[in-house]
């Protein structure tokens, strides 16, 4: 059903330009919109009409016209007045009305469809028969991108992200629950994902600067059948969480970029509670200070370099080899070795995966 809102913008329109007073009821005379007072006609001469055969009638000093949904009567279109005029503008009216309602089913049909495709929730013929229905290519390259932002803060996301795309009848931007927004874009034949990227930060700029960091967006990769849409779409998922959980730094999360935290978000729990207990015995990471910490984390950001980690610690060479012998000693690895280094890197990435899946338990 068509707003309220468009309703009156409609009426209100046509108004200006013919200089004729319309409303619209539903067909038990309630007004939903008018350009005159409401009482001037009664719900009883309304109801009397919706129920005639007649498709239009003029009863005193008013034109009613009926609007069909396809064959089931939606609104009645009231023009004050009863010239030529007028009644030419009636119909008009009412023609405009109609391709509303056609229109917005269009797009309320198309919508659902999207929703259903994301979810998994259509057979492959289903997905092949609704699409050429609704005049969407199958054989076209498209990404889906999954937009979270902060759920306290209104700021007309929906709105923004609609003006930014210019409602084109290509892209599908829609939502399946309260905390996220969905876009699935349409691609040309040379869009790659370096302008997925510029997308993603397009669509921020447009929310403009985010004070408590909530803001993400993430993206699938690139498919080529509409059938496809729904794995990019549990892709971009995928990175919006294992983005929150390996990479809290980035507001653009891609699935093609996050490496080893895209394993380690799928496996089991049982299974990392078994590795971390295996190379820490009793210790957790957790238990370790946040000196040594700090000394670990900046360790690998300088790939194991113990003379450009201790000058950026602003500590002496030997007091880092002395922190990295005394972690050896606590944990049996030595970060200087490779293999090590690795095997310790991995485990505070399954720990901080485990954390964050317990924080969803509650």
């Amino acid at each position: 059903m068509i707003s309220n809102q468009i309703l009156q913008n409609t009426i209100e329109g046509i108004k200006n330009i013919s200089r004729i007073e319309l409303a619209v009821t539903d067909v038990d005379g309630n007004t939903l919109v008018s350009t005159f007072p409401e009482n001037e006609v009664s719900k009883a001469e309304v109801a009397s009409f919706a129920q005639s055969q007649a498709d239009s009638q003029t009863m005193k000093n008013y034109q009613f016209f009926k609007i069909y949904d396809e064959h089931q009567l939606e609104y009645i279109l009231i023009a004050k007045g009863n010239s030529t005029d007028i009644v030419l503008v009636g119909r008009m009216a009412s023609f405009q009305l109609q391709n509303l309602l056609v229109a917005y089913k269009e797009r309320f049909d198309k919508d659902n469809f999207i929703k259903n495709l994301l979810l998994d929730n259509l057979l492959l013929v289903d997905i092949y028969n609704r699409a050429k229905k609704l005049h969407i290519n199958i054989d076209t390259r498209r990404v889906v991108f999954i937009l979270e932002t902060d759920p306290n803060k209104d700021r007309g996301t929906m709105e923004n992200v609609h003006n930014l795309f210019g409602n084109k009848s290509n892209d599908f931007i829609t939502a399946v629950d309260e905390k996220s927004i969905i876009i699935v874009k349409e691609l040309s034949d040379t869009d790659d994902y370096i302008q997925m990227n510029k997308t993603a930060l397009a669509v921020l700029e447009a929310l403009g600067k985010d004070e408590n960091h909530k803001t993400h967006i993430a993206y699938g990769t690139i498919v080529k059948e509409l059938k496809d849409v729904s794995r990019s779409y549990k892709e971009a998922r995928m990175a919006l969480d294992v983005g929150k959980i390996f990479f809290e730094e980035r507001d653009v999360i891609a699935y093609s970029s996050l490496g080893i935290g895209r394993l380690i978000y799928q496996l089991p729990i049982p299974l990392c509670k078994m590795f971390i207990k295996e190379i820490f015995t009793d210790k957790s990471p957790d238990d370790f200070d946040e000196e040594t910490l700090v000394t670990i984390n900046k360790f690998f950001e300088n790939s194991l370099n113990v003379s450009e980690t201790s000058r950026q610690l602003y500590i002496h060479r030997n007091t880092l080899v002395y922190r990295l012998d005394k972690l050896q000693k606590s944990t049996g690895l030595d970060l200087r070795v490779f293999e090590d280094a690795i095997t310790f890197k991995i485990a505070l990435m399954v720990v901080r995966y485990m954390k964050y899946m317990e924080t969803l338990e509650y």
